[in-house]
C-alpha cells in the first residue's frame, strides 16, 4: 500500500503543472494533501479528474478562501471520516482531517507556521499543546494511527540545510524541536528516519536564492506512525523530483496486514 503526503501550496496551481499526470504515475492508494487553498465547489474540473483516477475524496478547507485546508484522496473507501478536531480556531483554519480504515487510521495534518511573526508563533505553540492532548486521547480509540503532513518543524540539525544560521528561525526553534522530540518519544515513529539516517534530505525549499536547485532545504513534512504500526512499515522515500509546489511529496509504503 502506497501513501503519499504532499503540501501542494494550492491545488489549482499544482494542477497547472501536471500534478494529476504525476499522481496517476505514482499509483498511490491514498494521498494526504495540505494547503489545498480551495473549496470543492470552486474546482469542479479538478474533482472530476480525481474521480476519473478512481479516488474517493474528502476535503476540509479553511473558512478563509485561498488559505490552508487539507484533503484525503483514497482508492479504498474509509469506514468513517472525521472532519476537524473540535477546537474552533483550528477547525476554521482547516488543519486536521482523519479517515478510518479497517486496520489503521490516516490523518492529514497542516500545522500552523510561525514564520509570519510573533502572533502566529504563539498560535503555533497553542496548536502544539492542544495536539499533544488531542492525539493522546485519540490513540486510546485508534492505536494504529498515521499522521501525515506538514508539521512546519525540522526535528534535528540534519533536517535543515544550515542549522547554525537558522537557530532562531521559526520551524527550527529549540521549543519546536523539543516538542517534536517529546511527541516522538510518546510512541510515534518518524518513518523516514526509521529507514534513512543520512543528511541532505529535504521536503521544502524557499523560492528565494535558487534554493531548490542548490538543495538548501528543510525537512518539515512527515509520516509519523504509532508504534503498533512498526511491522507494517516497508519503505519511505522523499520525492524531490516532483515539482508542483515549494514542497515535495513523501511516499510511505506499508506491508500487507
Amino acid at each position: 500500500m502506497k501513501i503519499i503526503s504532499y503540501n501542494v501550496n494550492g491545488i489549482r496551481s499544482a494542477s497547472t503543472k501536471n500534478f494529476f499526470g504525476w499522481l496517476q504515475s505514482t499509483d498511490a492508494d491514498m494521498i494526504c494533501l495540505q494547503e489545498v487553498k480551495a473549496l470543492p465547489s470552486q474546482i469542479p474540473e479538478i474533482i472530476a479528474l480525481i474521480e476519473q483516477l478512481g479516488y474517493h475524496h474528502y476535503w476540509f478547507p479553511a473558512e478563509k478562501k485561498g488559505y490552508s485546508g487539507v484533503a484525503i484522496l483514497s482508492k479504498i473507501k474509509p469506514n468513517h471520516v472525521e472532519y476537524g478536531c473540535g477546537e474552533e480556531w483550528i477547525d476554521k483554519e482547516g488543519r486536521i482531517l482523519r479517515a478510518d480504515f479497517d486496520s489503521f487510521s490516516l490523518m492529514s495534518l497542516y500545522m500552523p507556521s510561525g514564520s509570519s511573526g510573533d502572533e502566529r508563533q504563539v498560535k503555533k505553540y497553542e496548536f502544539m499543546r492542544f495536539f499533544d492532548t488531542y492525539i493522546a486521547g485519540l490513540r486510546l480509540s485508534y492505536p494504529n494511527l498515521i499522521i501525515s503532513g506538514d508539521y512546519n518543524i525540522c526535528h534535528t540539525a540534519i533536517d535543515i540545510h544550515n542549522p547554525k544560521s537558522n537557530a532562531n528561525s521559526s520551524g527550527f526553534l529549540p521549543e519546536e524541536r523539543e516538542w517534536m522530540e517529546l511527541f516522538l518519544g510518546n510512541g510515534f515513529i518518524d518513518t523516514f528516519r526509521h529507514f534513512n539516517k543520512d543528511p541532505n534530505h529535504y521536503t521544502w525549499w524557499s523560492f528565494r536564492a535558487n534554493s531548490r536547485a542548490k538543495n538548501l532545504g528543510w525537512r518539515i513534512d512527515y509520516h509519523l506512525a504509532t508504534q503498533p504500526m512498526l511491522q507494517r512499515l516497508k519503505h519511505v522515500k522523499i520525492l524531490p523530483d516532483a515539482i508542483h509546489s515549494d514542497h515535495c511529496p513523501v511516499l510511505l509504503e506499508l506491508n500487507p496486514q
